[in-house]
């Protein structure tokens, strides 16, 4: 039997409360929108705030079960028709797929890599010596100590005003949340996807790129999820929201962390893009000090190998020690404040 959506065509999106968890569901809901009218339909989309585990515990990510802890609720909202439809990020979903539910749609993504946001327009190799970095991501962790192995890593959570704010104090987002009027941090290292959604890529002061910081695997983009039976309608409209070069590249990324059997606080970078000549994936694993990295790189003429490929890179990574390299079935941070 399938579920239906309910007569008034009104679809019910379910979204962390976030303010960028809520710019980004309100990006599907108007696309939704647009596709409806495209296809003379008459549906409105309506968001459903939804409290996760991780918007309600101020532990580490990675001591909560790590990017689980924001995907499960919202899933169990989909599953008990709560709502219709759930937004997420699609790096917030573990690798496992759930019975009874789909991504049906991962649009195209934005700026799948890092910045970092520091004091005086500093980028990383102006910082002052032993500046102190906020990150809750060992994988930006080991990065950042790869190139500066003396800055002294700092273990936060938060929004990303909350984030800049440790850094620029209580001038960043004067109409939002303020965070601490007192600055304690010289630098943070946050999503340049999440600066874009909420208009705050004025902050950036030194952009990444797959040379300066892999990315995690699926960054910068959106799962859009439903279940398996759901209302012909809404599959329909999701479909056309699908990106196929992107979810591409997000199986490949994907794969990578399945063929590791990597856990949350896995050191691991990944990026995958597709080109003209095909598509390329990128992967290293490093260690949380920044003393080592290893790395593979490979490009096949298609995407119809997309995981195929991320599950030989992640093969080529562990014949050359990754596993020596660093724990990658990692769960839990390796340190609140760190460097050599």
């Amino acid at each position: 039997m399938t579920s239906a959506m309910p007569s008034s065509r009104t679809i019910r999106l379910g979204t962390r409360a976030s303010a960028l968890a809520t710019a980004q569901s309100g990006m599907v809901a108007r696309a939704l929108e647009s596709a409806a009218t495209a296809a003379g339909e008459r549906v409105r989309v309506e968001l459903v705030p939804v409290r996760t585990q991780g918007d309600v515990d101020p532990s580490s990510l990675a001591s909560m079960g790590g990017v689980g802890a924001f995907a499960a609720a919202l899933r169990m909202a989909v599953l008990n028709g709560q709502c219709d439809v759930a937004v997420h990020s699609y790096k917030d979903l573990p690798t496992e797929p759930v019975d009874g539910l789909r991504v049906w749609a991962v649009p195209k993504r934005d700026d799948p890599f890092d910045a970092l946001c520091a004091r005086n327009g500093w980028d990383v190799d102006d910082l002052p010596r032993k500046a102190r970095v906020g990150t809750g991501s060992p994988r930006r962790a080991a990065q950042l100590l790869l190139r500066r192995p003396d800055l002294r890593i700092i273990d936060i959570r938060g929004n990303v005003p909350t984030r800049l704010s440790r850094v620029l104090g209580s001038r960043v987002w004067p109409d939002g949340p303020l965070g601490v009027s007192r600055p304690d941090l010289d630098g943070v290292v946050v999503a340049m996807a999440g600066l874009m959604r909420l208009g705050l890529t004025g902050y950036v002061t030194e952009p990444f790129d797959e040379e300066t910081m892999l990315p995690a695997a699926a960054q910068g983009a959106l799962a859009v999820e439903a279940r398996i039976d759901a209302d012909p309608l809404l599959t329909s409209l999701l479909t056309t929201l699908d990106h196929p070069e992107t979810r591409a590249e997000v199986v490949a990324e994907r794969a990578v962390m399945e063929g590791l059997e990597a856990g949350c606080a896995a050191p691991v970078g990944v990026y995958a893009q597709v080109t003209e000549r095909g598509l390329a994936l990128d992967a290293a694993v490093i260690a949380v000090n920044g003393t080592q990295a290893v790395r593979s790189r490979l490009r096949i003429p298609d995407i119809s190998g997309a995981e195929a490929l991320g599950h030989r890179i992640a093969s080529d990574l562990l014949g050359y020690g990754a596993g020596d390299v660093a724990d990658l079935h990692a769960t839990k941070p390796h340190r609140t404040e760190a460097g050599r």
